[in-house]
């Protein structure tokens, strides 16, 4: 007889009061609380400044993937086509007919990244941030069409306060960046060369991460040295 699979639990602590606990309660929890068990197992969770969502895991006889937000929505990025908050985890209607790989939080965006590296992003766009080459916020998911092409295939995307970043497919790494001149204010994703003191252990890097005002994507962990 086989030994039936142990289920994942999912808990939450901290502030509360715009449902980013999924507990239902608008109520900041002092204590590690447990969250009712979602239909599919959690592949990944991404906190952002007062949301967060979950990328649940399809496969095994089990269906496709499914993405869910909650907590602050009043900037859209929860992704459910409103600006209302949200106070416990539902699924983003609009990637029913997506494959998600990878999703990220920033401060009031969300980003997402389906499994042939297209990029979508939500929430907040009043400092460029979402990567659609203006100013505009939006509460569904809306694609970036300068990333997920044949020669820019995204494998994951990170969010950050007011800016996001992109890993593509072999490393290397794009950046939303916001360029001002007399005329216009040009919004674009940008290539970044990291700079490495031996150029000769130049090493993929394999993953990026966004926090508040800026971002860490290291090619070598050799970059932080332990202290002695």
């Amino acid at each position: 007889m086989k030994q039936k699979e142990k289920e994942e639990e999912l808990w939450s602590w901290g502030a509360g009061t715009e449902g980013q606990l999924g507990t239902t309660k608008l109520e900041d929890s002092h204590l590690p609380q447990l969250l009712p068990s979602l239909a599919l197992p959690i592949s990944q969770l991404a906190c952002g400044g007062a949301h967060v969502i979950a990328l649940t895991q399809g496969g095994g006889g089990r269906p496709c993937s499914e993405v869910l937000s909650w907590g602050r929505g009043t900037s859209g990025q929860l992704g459910h086509g409103d600006l209302e908050n949200c106070l416990y985890p539902k699924g983003i209607s609009f990637f029913e007919r997506f494959v998600v790989s990878h999703v990220s939080a920033g401060w009031s965006h969300s980003g997402f990244v389906s499994g042939s590296g297209r990029v979508f992003t939500c929430g907040d766009g009043s400092f460029g941030q979402l990567g659609h080459g203006d100013f505009q916020s939006h509460c569904s998911p809306v694609e970036v069409l300068t990333m997920g092409s044949s020669d820019k295939h995204v494998e994951q995307i990170a969010c950050g306060m007011r800016h996001s970043l992109v890993l593509l497919k072999g490393g290397k790494k794009h950046c939303l960046k916001l360029t001002y001149n007399l005329i216009s204010s040009i919004i674009y994703f940008d290539y970044l060369q990291l700079q490495q003191k031996n150029p000769s252990s130049r090493k993929q890097c394999n993953w990026i991460h966004s926090v508040g005002s800026f971002s860490i994507s290291p090619k070598d962990m050799n970059a932080f040295p332990r202290k002695s």
